[in-house]
């Protein structure tokens, strides 16, 4: 057999250990001697929501006329001890992004969406901003580790304050915002000199456990006199002891984010290979709740790539009370749209595919402190956008609890859910679709 004989019948064969992505990784590396640092969450296939499906209702459940009866989509949060709790019209929240990671406009818009259609922002590292409060009936203020922007008048002003103990796309790191974002203003904010990379700290200054954390929750009580409620978020990491420790250190409501949930900034090794996916991380958290007899009364938030009602309602099927939402909103304001695809090309990468978010050079004018990009979002038009997909994703929500014969959407329930691979519903605690078996259990 000639040489060309013996290329035509055994063609050349790429690794699936060394892809294309992992090559050109290494060769980076080698030129450059840093790590990756990028926005956005984990791409790497994960075990996902996708893998769950309803169980409709037919002759044995039955399922709710949508035009005549109601399905009810609202939830209090923080009812437990908080004079003041949260009223949502829906079970999606807008989650915790800086005002230094986003332009202003964005925060605005942000701010817009939400309150148009009842539900809450929440403010992120480095502090609240005056068009974030005006613009958000219902503003959720973030105490983080770096305590920048941080002071007791803004405290008194947010309608909730979430004690950040971690991330998703970073459980156990900290924060990254490069210094081509650290204009004069965020610096003001934060207090640090303008252009100089800022990196917050991986742990509060002031506790390292639990018992120092519920020390934290009773001072911030005492500073907003007990009127507002104080939730805690971690990043899914170990959920049934991190939620059990959150529980008994007083928290209202407790944010549990998966790895899927995005960043402005970190090293790419951190977002892809640290962390729990969403769906496996929400069982374990519902069974410390209910094993401390909790569940419902200290209410579970989750994060981290919901992206449509379906997701949302499975999310609540598992157990827990509402869902935030990041990346997801980002896009609705008009993140990675196609219509910029050359200034995307200018940039080295394609719509759909940015994620430099830390370069401050986003042509959407989305997470940038450039003043001419930020001027190109309307806040007033990005706001309508984002309020029309939580409106979507409300509906959708609806539907799948009305097929379930619920009246509300909380009612829905794992007894509704089943799984298309073993893995799925291993992880979700939910039967393998055609079966009553749960991998791992007895039954």
């Amino acid at each position: 057999m000639s040489a060309q004989d013996r290329w035509i019948h055994t063609p050349p064969r790429k690794s699936a250990t060394f892809d294309d992505a992992a090559i050109a990784e290494i060769r980076r590396a080698a030129a450059t001697g840093i790590y990756d640092i990028r926005g956005a969450g984990a791409k790497r296939k994960l075990p996902h929501f996708d893998d769950l499906l309803f169980l409709g209702a037919s002759i044995s459940r039955y399922p709710l006329e949508g035009y005549r009866e109601k399905c009810a989509t609202d939830v209090v949060i923080g009812a437990r001890f908080a004079k003041k709790p949260i009223h949502l019209k829906i079970p999606i929240t807008i989650a915790g992004m800086s005002f230094g990671a986003l332009s202003g406009p964005a925060k605005e818009a942000l701010g817009r969406g939400a309150s148009a259609v009842g539900t809450s922002t929440t403010t992120g590292d480095g502090g609240m901003t005056p068009e974030e409060r005006g613009h958000s009936d219902l503003l959720v203020y973030q105490v983080l580790p770096s305590r920048y922007g941080m002071n007791p008048d803004d405290l008194r002003k947010a309608d909730a304050i979430e004690v950040v103990v971690g991330q998703g796309a970073k459980p156990g790191g900290g924060g990254m915002l490069l210094g081509q974002k650290i204009t004069e203003r965020v610096a003001g904010m934060r207090r640090l000199p303008v252009g100089i990379d800022q990196r917050s700290a991986c742990r509060h200054p002031d506790w390292t456990g639990p018992d120092d954390l519920e020390i934290k929750i009773q001072e911030l009580r005492e500073i907003t006199d007990w009127n507002t409620p104080i939730y805690v978020k971690v990043g899914a990491s170990r959920p049934y002891y991190d939620i059990a420790l959150a529980v008994k250190s007083g928290a209202d409501a407790i944010v549990l984010d998966g790895m899927q949930g995005g960043t402005a900034a970190t090293q790419d090794v951190f977002i892809e290979n640290v962390g729990l996916p969403t769906m496996c991380a929400i069982p374990p958290a519902v069974k410390a709740l209910q094993d401390l007899g909790m569940h419902r009364k200290v209410q579970l938030i989750v994060s981290g790539g919901i992206r449509n009602g379906a997701d949302v309602a499975k999310c609540l099927a598992l157990g827990a009370d509402a869902v935030a939402i990041g990346t997801a909103a980002l896009i609705a304001l008009g993140d990675n749209d196609p219509a910029l695809e050359a200034e995307y090309q200018k940039l080295g990468t394609t719509a759909g595919a940015y994620d430099d978010w830390h370069e401050g050079r986003d042509p959407a004018g989305i997470t940038t402190q450039d003043p001419l990009l930020a001027a190109r979002l309307d806040p007033v038009v990005a706001g309508r956008k984002l309020a029309n997909y939580l409106s979507v994703m409300t509906l959708e929500a609806q539907t799948i609890a009305r097929a379930c014969g619920k009246s509300h959407v909380h009612n829905l329930e794992p007894e509704d859910l089943v799984a298309l691979t073993m893995e799925s519903a291993a992880m979700a605690r939910v039967p393998l679709a055609g079966t009553n078996w749960i991998p791992g259990s007895n039954i």
